[in-house]
Parts: structure tokens; sequence; C-alpha cells
């Protein structure tokens, strides 16, 4: 199996298991409805392709990060009335594409609140986009147009790949010579001068539209599972995080997250030609490296985006599972 087709399977039997750990822990304890959705059906069918003995691991390690979210969330626990029912939910990844990185969500619509949870099997991603000729990354992830001058430099290299393509639609990227040096650096050089260029113009708003493109356009706990453990981060952007009802109080303060308002540099890893850093201040700093994604050519680019440092103020939580 292709590394990329388990890891969603894993991803996905990780989203399941956590749904699962929610209705079964609260269920007891207030009224719980399940979205039986398409996503629902996908996430129980990778969770269903594991052992017995995985799926427990898998339940285990969501049952100790679904305990540690209620001690965070009174709202998950407790309805305003007989009428308030907890909905959950596995959202389609195309929710991905307009900025919502939640994979799973707890709704009451009768209090107007929600949270979600991003769950991660062992990495640490936040964005995966994509580069291409035509793909305005301006106006996508920081609402400012491109440059003609960017769309000028990148060309003639899509435009190669392109030609590559429609002469043998199964061309591979290993028959391309020198790749990084005639492909990847070039590109990541003008994204590099055009992130820098809508900063030097825009410097009170880059920053601060930046990070929030490549976290998200809601507040969410991020889980990761990893082997003996299961950590949580609460990316606690907007303010929407750790409310109480009432007198029912979170047993943990979750700060706001501080965003940056200045963007301090944009440099190529140490020894690479496919990895950009992204430092901005308040502690933030991403990696951007561009890959092929497929074996065959293709007419865009695509980053793997990861988040290397984060301000002091997120609230991080690891949870040994033994």
């Amino acid at each position: 199996m292709a590394k990329n087709a388990k890891q969603t399977i894993n991803g996905k039997a990780f989203e399941y298991a956590l749904l699962k750990e929610f209705f079964e822990r609260l269920a007891s304890i207030t009224k719980v409805s399940i979205v039986e959705n398409e996503p629902f059906g996908t996430a129980l069918k990778c969770f269903s392709s594991f052992n017995e003995k995985d799926q427990s691991h898998y339940s285990l390690v969501a049952s100790f990060a679904v305990n540690f979210l209620i001690d965070l969330e009174p709202r998950l626990s407790y309805g305003i009335s007989s009428t308030d029912i907890l909905q959950l939910e596995i959202v389609s990844d195309t929710k991905g594409q307009t900025g919502d990185v939640r994979d799973v969500i707890a709704i009451r619509s009768l209090q107007k609140w929600e949270i979600g949870v991003s769950a991660k099997n062992n990495h640490r991603a936040v964005k995966h986009s994509r580069l291409s000729k035509d793909i305005d990354f301006g106006e996508k992830w920081l609402e400012i147009p491109n440059s003609k001058v960017y769309f000028s430099e990148i060309e003639p290299i899509f435009s190669f790949l392109e030609d590559k393509k429609k002469n043998d639609k199964n061309v591979r990227w290993s028959s391309i010579s020198n790749k990084s040096d005639n492909i990847y650096v070039p590109i990541l050089n003008a994204f590099k001068k055009e992130l820098e260029k809508l900063n030097n113009e825009n410097p009170e708003v880059v920053p601060e539209r930046l990070v929030k493109y490549l976290i998200g356009s809601n507040d969410f706990y991020k889980i990761i599972k990893g082997k003996n453990k299961v950590e949580i981060h609460a990316f606690n952007i907007y303010g929407s995080l750790n409310e109480s009802l009432g007198s029912k109080k979170p047993k943990a303060k979750v700060s706001k997250l501080k965003l940056p308002d200045r963007l301090i540099e944009v440099v190529f890893k140490n020894n690479s030609k496919t990895t950009l850093l992204i430092t901005l201040n308040e502690g933030w700093q991403f990696s951007c490296r561009i890959h092929s994604a497929k074996s065959t050519i293709e007419a865009s680019l695509k980053f793997d985006i990861n988040l290397v440092s984060t301000p002091h103020s997120l609230f991080t939580n690891q949870l040994f599972v033994e």
C-alpha cells in the first residue's frame, strides 16, 4: 500500500475512534446523536479494516483524548434543556479547501455552539497547498492578488511541465535532470520573493492573515496520536474554546493565542533545495516543502506545510497511554 494511502486510512480510522469515544462517553450524560453521512461511512470502513487489537488501541488512545477534552469543554456534557442535543459529525475533506481543518465536530445548535478536533496520526502537517501557473496564492492565502511579475517568473517552468505532460501523459519526474535546481529552486525563489513583496506592501495584515490561512478559519483542538501517547494542542485563535456554561467551569484554562504582526524572514532551510522556513514574531514558524506528490509529471506542485514552532501561549498536553 502506498504511504499516502496508508496514512489516509490511519487518519480516517482515528477520526472514527474519536467520534465513537465521544458518543460512548457522553451518551449516558446528555442527549447525543451521530450524523451518519458519507465521511462517517468512510471513516467506519477504515476503522473496520484493522484487526481487533489495533481497533482497541485506536479506541484507547481516543478515549484518553476525549476524557481530557470533556474536562476542558463543559458544554460537551451539559445541555440547557431536554431538546438541547449534542450532534457529532465527521467533516468532509472538502471543508479543508475552504479553511476549516477540523475533522470531527460537536455541535449544540440550540446554544449556537460548536467545537472541533483535527485528528492527526503521527504527523504535524497544517496545510497541503498547491502552486501552479494559474493559482494566485496571494489571493487565496492573504486576500491580496499576486503581481504580474510573479506569474511571469513561474509561467515558463509550469508551461515546460505542461508540455511534457501533453506529449506523454505517463512521463515521470525522473525524466527531468536536476529537478531540484531546474524546477523546485526557481519556483521557491519566485514564491519567496512574492511573499516578501506582498508583506512589504501590506505589513499590517500579511503576518496575521498568513497564520490564519495556514492554521485554519476556526478554533480547534489538534489531537496527535503517537504510539504510546496522545498530544492535545488547543488552537484558540478566535477565543471560542474553553467556554463555561453557567456555573459549569472548565477544569483548566486555555489561553487565546497571540497572532503575529511581523514577518521576520523567509529563507531556505539549511542544505535544502525543496524547503522554505517562514518565521514570524510571537513564536510562529512554518516549514514549506515543495514536491511533486506523484511519480508522473503534473503541471502543479504541492506544498507540505508543517508547524515548526508555536507561541508559548499555545495550550499543549501529553497523555501517555499504557
